[in-house]
């Protein structure tokens, strides 16, 4: 509402002023309090406020203006507006209360398809209302079709990129305050109104006076003050929750903190720059992987300007196929280049909802939207490695150790109720192959164990989790069966097989070793699922194998390597040479009773033969790169070592069974009479 008694005052915020002293920002907004000759409307009002929060939450020391998540900070500023705080509350709560009426009292007279329609609406609309951080709800909520109806899930969708927009004079004064011109007089064209308007801005199309087209975001006034007052609310309800519910034993206010703080970094277009420019680095390489440049010279902290992106949402996968683009082998490209995030790199991308994920003409994948990023820590990466890994092969008490590790149970915790329990549910949820697996039904029943057992859900893990359930809804979208988890374990695969960090090569072990027996058919099913990795190097595993195989580290795996080794060879000598007696003894006419030829040792030469083959059906597997191998090896003197202990342990094997087949079986043969006068040939035994 604008009432006017006198011409208003210019009020400018431009970025370099927040970077001032506190006191001094407190005095300008002051200023513009009690200066009488001014009345501000509304919008100008909202600016003042935020500008005396940003006051609040900028240190003197900042040198760099960025904007940053401080609880304590927040927290300060509001204890000192307690009626602002309690009319937030009531405009949240109230809207919640009205619909869940609405809600159960269609339940009581009956849900019409058109009920359905206005109810999808009004709760589209409610969020838009309540602001950037019920947005972001709404926006994991609208990838979920597996989880949300198909009313509400078109409803929701519009929460991605098709809310409502704020004034063009505001967008083109922001504009103008953060990179120091007008808008006409920095890029050559810009659409009269934004293209896109989204949760934390909206988006423009326009081309730089150089020619090059470009997306000009520009940030939503008062921002910081809506996200800020929100994430107080509920850090402060996280809390109280976490007071009065003894079942909830997951750190809530620090699931908000980790939350806010993304959101934090969002609004400072700066940072998202950063990020962009740091994702293409480390995933722009990928096949079919796209990041658009960053334009510097017109990106500012309100402002940021990038490449346009021509391309078609993910979500509708009829779209891509009428331009010969194969939807689904993109959500693979999205798949791996996630896994690559979480599991390799550690930077991942938090918020890849489908207006951030486009097809592009030429058969790419476009991210877009770096502002909501995150990082996962060495160690949990390989945890989650290893988890997989045991959640694949059930071995649940392996899984009940990851959790630990994860921070999801604490090391005091008794794992011996746990481990049958992963076994019971996880089973159910695993069906009866790798390719059943999906991360909604591993959270699910993961969740049936929380209240259970002393669970806790750490705060790093809420994002990626999110990141992953949103990436699997868009995927579920274009295809119903499609399983994340069955795609990724190629990757882990790979993984485990070519990485050399200690971590993962104790997984490794942990694999393919149990109760001292090497389990040839899990190396086995690594070698079949990591030829599939798109950038699985098999000289790079040779490599890795025997480096590894001829370390310290690897001494027991030798020891495993010689004893399976004498007994394949010595099982297979021993056969072969009882055929040869037998075919003699046959020849000239002996009764002979042939022993059963058993087979057991021979099954490591079986595994072997197995493994050869699935290394020949490898792409880019030549048996030339082994040879200069060989010549290093036969040099090494665990090698050599190896080599001896295969020489004693088949010669030990032949001196016993030449003791006990002719020597004892003499002796016995005089002692005991025999049942026939005719000749016989002793059965061979071992």
């Amino acid at each position: 509402m604008n009432v006017k008694t006198a011409p208003p005052k210019s009020v400018s915020f431009t970025p370099e002023r927040t970077v001032g002293s506190t006191q001094q920002l407190h005095d300008e907004v002051d200023e513009i309090r009690v200066t009488p000759t001014l009345v501000l409307d509304e919008e100008t009002a909202i600016e003042a406020e935020e500008r005396l929060l940003l006051a609040d939450l900028l240190p003197d020391d900042e040198t760099d203006g960025a904007l940053r998540y401080d609880a304590e900070a927040i927290a300060a500023h509001y204890r000192q507006h307690p009626f602002q705080v309690w009319g937030r509350v009531i405009n949240i709560f109230f809207p919640f209360i009205t619909f869940g009426l609405a809600w159960w009292w269609n339940t009581r007279i009956g849900f019409t398809e058109r009920k359905h329609q206005q109810q999808a609406v009004r709760l589209r609309e409610m969020l838009t209302r309540m602001g950037p951080a019920f947005i972001k709800v709404g926006q994991a909520l609208s990838t979920r079709p597996d989880l949300v109806p198909p009313e509400y899930l078109e409803e929701l969708t519009l929460l991605q990129d098709q809310l409502p927009p704020f004034d063009n004079a505001v967008a083109y004064r922001f504009i103008e305050e953060e990179l120091g011109d007008s808008p006409d007089m920095i890029y050559a064209e810009l659409t009269e109104s934004p293209i896109a308007a989204a949760s934390l801005g909206q988006v423009y199309r326009g081309r730089l006076k150089t020619g090059e087209e470009v997306a000009v975001k520009v940030q939503r006034p008062g921002l910081a003050q809506s996200v800020a007052l929100d994430t107080y609310i509920l850090r402060g309800l996280a809390a109280l929750a976490m007071r009065l519910v003894k079942q909830i034993r997951s750190d809530l206010v620090g699931i908000m903190d980790e939350f806010a703080a993304r959101i934090f970094e969002e609004m400072d277009y700066n940072q998202e720059g950063r990020n962009a420019e740091r994702f293409a680095k480390l995933y722009g390489h990928m096949k079919d992987v796209y990041v658009p440049k960053i334009y510097w010279e017109y990106t500012g902290r309100r402002v940021l300007t990038m490449e346009w992106i021509t391309g078609t949402k993910l979500t509708q996968p009829e779209a891509i196929r009428v331009q010969g683009i194969d939807a689904g082998y993109l959500i693979e490209v999205g798949v791996q280049c996630s896994l690559r995030q979480l599991l390799e790199n550690g930077f991942f991308h938090a918020d890849p909802h489908p207006g951030n994920l486009l097809a592009t003409p030429d058969g790419k994948l476009a991210y877009l939207d770096f502002g909501m990023m995150s990082e996962v820590k060495p160690a949990q990466r390989y945890g989650l490695i290893e988890a997989i890994v045991h959640l694949v092969n059930r071995d649940f008490e392996g899984l009940a150790k990851d959790y630990v590790k994860l921070e999801f149970l604490t090391p005091d915790t008794d794992l011996t109720p746990i481990i049958p329990a992963f076994a019971t549910v996880f089973n159910d949820a695993l069906g009866t192959s790798v390719a059943e697996i999906n991360i909604k039904s591993i959270t699910d029943q993961l969740s049936s164990l929380m209240y259970e057992f002393p669970f806790r859900v750490p705060a790093y893990y809420a994002l990626i989790i999110r990141s992953l359930v949103t990436l699997e809804g868009i995927a579920i979208n274009v295809d119903p069966d499609f399983k994340v988890l069955s795609k990724a374990y190629p990757y882990v695969a790979k993984r485990l097989l070519t990485d050399p960090a200690p971590e993962l090569r104790a997984s490794l072990k942990d694999l393919l070793f149990k109760d001292d027996s090497f389990r040839w058919n899990r190396l086995e099913n690594l070698l079949r699922n990591a030829r599939s990795s798109s950038d699985y190097d098999l000289s790079k595993v040779v490599d890795q194998t025997l480096d590894y195989l001829f370390s310290e580290r690897g001494d027991m795996i030798r020891q495993q390597l010689v004893e399976e080794v004498v007994k394949g060879v010595d099982s297979i000598g021993n056969n072969a040479l009882n055929s040869l007696r037998y075919g003699f003894a046959e020849r000239l006419g002996l009764t002979v009773t042939r022993a059963p030829v058993r087979t057991e040792n021979q099954q490591t030469l079986e595994h072997l033969k197995h493994i050869w083959g699935i290394l020949r059906e490898t792409r880019g597997f030549d048996p030339t790169k082994l040879l200069p191998a060989i010549p290093k090896l036969l040099f090494k003197p665990e090698a050599q070592q190896m080599g001896q202990q295969i020489a004693e342990g088949l010669a030990q094997r032949a001196i016993a069974r030449f003791i006990r087949e002719f020597l004892l079986n003499d002796e016995t043969e005089r002692t005991s009479p025999s049942p026939t006068n005719q000749p016989r040939l002793p059965a061979a035994k071992y």
